[in-house]
């Protein structure tokens, strides 16, 4: 049966494997066949020929025969409609412009985003502007990973943004046990939560640390191979600051010590500025100053899903499956007349 299909090149069929549901249809037909021969057989045996035309009403051999046929052709059609035909060559460009989007927000939760240079400190900020950023994202799936010394995906991507956030808010700086700044592994995570196929899948990356373990940039070309972009949002200094913080029973505002020194958070913008760029995405430098992810958003993510659909064009193959139900149709109807117009026989 499979050889049929070759009849048309150009056509090619959703569900090929049901082209087999034609021999049960054949083997429909020869049933009836069969039952027709021998009602046939079975009146002759009590009437004679002349008597049968004088008696009985019912079609010729050659209106049965060809009503058999047109009840071949309407089952086959009905058989090939299920297969959804369709037509490559006669198909249609467009642009879709509707993708869905997939958005991953990596956010540092390690101790350093506990540092006050941004009121009330970084990471209560952050998870603020990532609340409001998801607002914008309306009808996009959004999915959650934090990272420390190891990456935890709290929320695998979906459109249920009251979900989201309520993972969003549990974060804090124990969410991940491990200390540590390892971007490499939470982009890595991150980018197995996107699915195979088409549609934009962007990385929002917020860290203020620097990372000399993970290797970030070959996470950012697997990423790239996966045709996935990053937007890398830096929190604090290149240069490097103290952790200042106020504790919440007595309010005293220290500074954070490790070995009887202050621990200095640096920010390594040169490397996020090159994964941003590896993957064809952008590096944001938000510095010291107040975190905007909403400007952000439409200033760096809304152009990267809008180019990623605008670059969306494909091949709309034409649906063929319509002329095998009309073709059915009116073999079933010209059966059914045929049928009705059973005259006696010569």
């Amino acid at each position: 049966m499979s050889e049929l299909l070759s009849i048309l090149p150009d056509w090619e069929w959703m569900y090929r494997s049901r082209v087999h549901w034609l021999w049960a249809v054949l083997a429909f037909v020869a049933v009836l066949a069969l039952l027709e021969w021998h009602g046939r057989d079975a009146l002759g045996r009590f009437l004679s020929p002349l008597m049968q035309r004088r008696l009985v009403t019912r079609p010729s051999l050659t209106r049965t025969v060809a009503r058999l046929v047109l009840v071949t052709v309407a089952l086959f059609a009905c058989v090939l409609a299920l297969m959804r035909p369709r037509s490559i060559a006669a198909g249609e460009a467009v642009m879709s412009s509707n993708i869905a989007a997939d958005v991953v927000v990596v956010l540092d939760v390690s101790k350093s985003m506990l540092a006050e240079d941004v009121a009330p400190n970084r990471l209560v900020r952050a998870r603020a502007e990532i609340e409001r950023m998801v607002k914008q994202l309306e009808g996009q799936r959004v999915g959650l990973v934090a990272f420390a010394g190891r990456a935890v995906t709290l929320s695998p991507l979906t459109p249920d943004q009251a979900f989201f956030n309520l993972a969003l808010r549990g974060v804090d700086t124990r969410t991940v046990s491990r200390g540590g700044t390892r971007i490499g592994d939470a982009v890595r995570t991150a980018v197995k939560s996107f699915p195979t196929g088409e549609g934009a899948k962007l990385i929002v990356l917020i860290t203020d640390g620097e990372d000399h373990e993970s290797d970030p940039l070959d996470a950012a070309q697997q990423a790239k191979l996966a045709g996935v972009r990053i937007v890398a949002v830096g929190l604090g200094s290149e240069e490097g600051s103290p952790i200042t913080i106020t504790d919440p029973r007595t309010g005293a505002r220290t500074q954070m010590m490790h070995d009887d020194r202050p621990v200095i958070t640096r920010l390594d913008g040169e490397t996020l500025r090159k994964m941003a760029l590896e993957t064809g995405g952008a590096y944001v430098p938000a510095g010291t100053s107040a975190l905007d992810l909403e400007s952000i958003v439409r200033e760096n993510i809304t152009p990267i899903l809008r180019a990623e659909a605008d670059q969306a064009l494909r091949v709309v193959p034409a649906e063929k499956y319509p002329w095998m139900v009309a073709l059915a149709l009116v073999a079933l109807v010209a059966a059914l007349a045929v049928g009705a117009f059973a005259g006696r026989e010569p």
